[in-house]
């Protein structure tokens, strides 16, 4: 269990990120539902659930999504369900319940870099920034890598509307359970996004897969070829969910049949 000896919940970002940095052994609450599966001693707690950063802002070239946007907002909202095959709705909705999708946040998955996480794999392969209190805003993908180089708050997430088609799958035990595995896809004109995600690591990019696959017809062969490049080009590990030898052939089928998904919508769009 935890222990909190003293609570702040700030009233803007800015009081926050003033409290987060005078305060060495504190600790930031973006919704505090992995945290509170730890043991841990918290000698302050700065809950962000007050500072206004729960918000899903449509723009004419973007999504501005708040930090403490939670993923139940993500699945309800009709704009981003408009959107690249409705991908973030898909890559929350078998997360544990309802009840938890309620609670955990957009920005406290992002911010930790979590492993195990559905919707960074997702965001991977459209073209995301985080936008960082002091940072500023850094590409997703560089910042996934690097982390944050100092202490900061995750202030958004923001997604440019590129109208690229996009697929998400995972492999489960059951539903509601951990992924052993996620893959998400994105396409636009002939050049393909891919990311594989709880490998058990974090998601990354598929870069050799995703430049054999540029421009070309997805042919039987291709999509074998495909497959056995990006088995080979991922680093898999094993856990208690999965050995490596078993998600190395899962990846194979996840990307074939994201690949078979984006090309069915891509004909429908020709049509």
């Amino acid at each position: 269990m935890i222990s909190i000896k003293e609570y702040i919940a700030p009233k803007s970002i800015e009081e926050a990120y003033n409290l987060l940095v005078s305060n060495k052994g504190c600790t930031l609450i973006g919704g505090g539902a992995f945290l509170r599966m730890g043991a841990k001693s918290i000698s302050l707690a700065i809950d962000l659930s007050k500072a206004g950063l729960s918000y899903v802002e449509e723009k004419e070239e973007t999504f501005e999504i708040g930090a403490m946007t939670t993923f139940g907002d993500i699945e309800r909202h009709k704009g981003l369900n408009k959107v690249f095959n409705n991908l973030l709705a898909r890559s929350v909705g078998d997360i544990v319940g309802v009840q938890l999708r309620n609670l955990v946040t957009v920005g406290g998955t992002v911010y930790s870099r979590y492993g195990f996480s559905d919707p960074i794999t997702a965001l991977l392969v459209l073209e995301t920034d985080v936008k960082l209190y002091k940072q500023g805003i850094i590409p997703l993908r560089d910042f996934l890598i690097k982390g944050s180089k100092e202490r900061d708050i995750l202030e958004a997430i923001i997604i440019k509307k590129t109208g690229r088609i996009a697929s998400f799958q995972s492999m489960r035990n059951s539903k509601g359970d951990y992924a052993i595995l996620n893959l998400a896809l994105s396409m636009k004109d002939g050049s393909y996004s891919i990311a594989v995600g709880a490998r058990p690591n974090r998601g990354i990019l598929a870069t050799k897969t995703m430049d054999f696959l540029k421009g070309k017809e997805l042919s039987k062969e291709v999509l074998t070829e495909a497959t056995d490049i990006i088995a080979e080009e991922i680093i898999f590990g094993s856990n208690t969910r999965g050995s490596e030898a078993y998600r190395r052939q899962i990846c194979k089928v996840l990307l074939k049949r994201a690949l078979e998904e984006v090309k069915g919508y891509d004909n429908k769009s020709e049509d």
